[in-house]
C-alpha cells in the first residue's frame, strides 16, 4: 500500500507558475511510475506527465514545453513544475504510483489548480 498526499495547488493566474509536490509514505525508488493526472469538472481524469524509475518521461500534448515532472527517490517525493499556465489548466490534480503500465495504482487525494484569465 501507498500513501500519497499533493500538495501546492492554487489560484493563480495566466501566465504564471505553480510547482505540485507528491510525498509518498513508502520510498519510491522501486515504484516504476509516478504520474501526475487532472480533472477538470464534467470531463474525463486525463494523465499530465509521468516519469518511470529510469527517468524517461511522458506528457501530455496539451502541456509539453510548460511542464516538467521530476522524482526524487531519496525523499520520496515527485514534483510537477507548471509555467505558462493556462485557463484550461484549471483542474484537480491526482498523484499516482504504480508498478506496471497496466495496473490502476495507488492515488492521492488530490490538489485543486485554478488558473484565472
Amino acid at each position: 500500500q501507498v500513501q500519497l498526499v499533493e500538495s501546492g495547488g492554487g489560484l493563480v493566474q495566466a501566465g504564471g507558475s505553480l510547482r505540485l509536490s507528491c510525498a509518498a509514505s513508502i520510498s519510491i525508488s522501486s515504484i516504476n511510475i509516478m504520474g501526475w493526472y487532472r480533472q477538470a469538472p464534467g470531463k474525463q481524469r486525463e494523465l499530465v506527465a509521468r516519469i518511470t524509475m529510469g527517468g524517461s518521461t511522458d506528457y501530455a500534448d496539451s502541456v509539453k514545453g510548460r511542464f516538467t515532472i521530476s522524482r526524487d527517490n531519496a525523499k520520496s517525493t515527485v514534483a510537477l513544475q507548471m509555467n505558462s499556465l493556462k485557463p484550461e489548466d484549471t483542474a484537480d490534480y491526482f498523484c499516482n504510483a504504480k508498478y506496471r503500465f497496466d495496473s490502476d495504482g495507488f492515488w492521492g487525494q488530490g490538489t485543486q489548480v485554478t488558473v484565472s484569465s
